[in-house]
This record gives structure tokens, sequence and C-alpha cells, in this order.
């Protein structure tokens, strides 16, 4: 994973059929970009059938490398994320690694990894806590409010028409309720249209309970995906007991992270 602006090395090996790393005629290096462009880095062998390219990101999310060489004719495929330029974590860095008490700044990006895995597990429990943006679009007819998804609101920043000569809603004139989510008409009006509506969402404040779980979930997830290089499972026990699984995380969460968030918990179905 790397930062917004960051510099990505690219690395890549010819290889002969035989296997034997060789020099090629022609190396290119081709990075295909989230929103599906792609640039193509100059390439520098370093050593014989060894190349190089540095690429400085400008989008976030998932980036395909594609390696070329003719002469002989070798290929080599690979992929590397760029993260927000504010990733969504409830702990900072220093937090995280003095709650882990480590000092090994070789575990930096371990380390910020799963910093960010934990607080979606929060998150997921209570909805957004890291203030961030989001869209969603809602049809509507006639209409005294659409509600949100994602609470509590922080701000609306616009309502958009999707439709080809529909007129959005200026948020001016637009109320939102941060809790429930209801954004309304303030003159009392009814609300219509295909509408894209992107607002910030999060709690303004951190309170200890959540700090307080992601460390737990942190500590958590830490230990047991390093237990391999320990000799054993870590992180087992009845402090270690976990609850029910969490799409895409499986059983993730221990049962006293899940207390610290229990005033907070959004009901069934909802997030």
């Amino acid at each position: 994973m790397f930062d917004l602006g960051a510099t990505v090395r690219l690395t890549g090996e010819c290889r002969d059929p035989d296997g034997a790393l060789t020099t090629a005629e022609a190396a290119t290096v081709t990075v295909t970009l989230p929103d599906g462009t792609t640039v193509s880095p100059s390439v520098t062998e370093t050593a014989s059938g060894q190349y190089q390219a540095d690429y400085v990101t400008t989008a976030a999310g998932r980036h395909t490398v594609r390696w070329v060489w003719t002469g002989p004719a070798s290929a080599y495929t690979d992929v590397f994320d760029v993260q927000e330029e504010a990733p969504p974590a409830i702990l900072s860095l220093a937090d995280a690694k003095n709650h882990l008490n480590n000092r090994n700044s070789a575990d930096d990006g371990e380390i910020r990894f799963w910093n960010t895995v934990a607080t979606r597990a929060v998150e997921y429990y209570t909805g957004p806590v890291v203030v961030r943006s989001f869209t969603e679009e809602h049809q509507v007819r006639n209409a005294a409010a659409i509600v949100l998804l994602r609470t509590p609101v922080v701000s609306l920043t616009a309502v958009d028409a999707l439709l080809t000569g529909a007129v959005g809603y200026a948020v001016d004139n637009l109320g939102v309720d941060r809790d429930t989510g209801e954004v309304y008409r303030l003159d009392g009006g009814r609300l219509n249209g295909r509408l894209r509506l992107t607002y910030t969402a999060g709690r303004t404040v951190i309170r200890e309970h959540f700090t307080g779980a992601a460390r737990i979930i942190l500590e958590h997830l830490w230990r047991t995906q390093r237990a391999g290089r320990r000799g054993g499972l870590a992180g087992g026990g009845d402090d270690y007991a976990v609850t029910e699984p969490i799409p895409g995380l499986g059983y993730a969460v221990p049962n006293r992270a899940v207390e610290l968030l229990a005033s907070d918990r959004l009901p069934p179905g909802v997030m």
C-alpha cells in the first residue's frame, strides 16, 4: 500500500525460455490507473535482465502493472494499491505503535494496514467514526425527505440532478438531521427527481470507547496474523474470544471490543 503522491519503484525480471536472466532488446512497463487510463514510465536496466521504473502516484485505488520484453519475449503482471489522501483510521500510527509496543519502523506499513482494517471493523458496528465524504444516488417522487444511509451526518455538500435538463437543490435551502440522516426542504416543499447527494459523515469527537475498541481489534489482528512467525497461535484465550463473523473480515473482532461499542451499535441490517 502506497500513499497518494508517493513514488512507487516498479521492478521486473526478463528471463529467457530456460529461466536465465537476460538483457532484452526492448522493455516497456505500463501502469493502468483505477480510471482505466495508462502511463508508461521510462525503464532502466539495473543489471542483466533486471529492470526498474519509478512512478509517482496520482490517484487512489488499485493499479495494474504490465511488463513486456521482446528479444526474448517475456512478460510479467503485478498490482499495487494507493490509499486515499486521508485514509480512514481511528488511531494514528503513533497511537497504534504505542499500543502494540512496537518501535520498529520497518513494521509501519503493516501496522498502518491493520489499523485501517480495525477501523473498518469498528465502523461495521457503529457506522462512520472517521469523518469523510460519501456519495449516494436516490430517486424520489413527492417525498418529504430523503434518508441518507450513513450517520451521524456532519454536513451536506451537494444535491445534484442526474437527469438531463433537471435541476438539483441548493444545500442552503435544505436541512439535514444529523442523527437520522433525513434531508428535507426548509420551506416545507417536496423533493423530486433522481438525485446524487454528497455529504460528510462521522464523529467530530472520537470518544474513548471507539479508540479502546480499535486498540483491542488492532492488537488481536496483529497477534493472530503474526502467529506463524512466533511458533504458535497468539491472541487466543478468553480475552480474545470472537463474536459473529463480519462480511469480508471473518471472525476478526473480540467480544470485549463489541461490548465497548454496544451503546453505539447500529440496528441489524443498517449500514
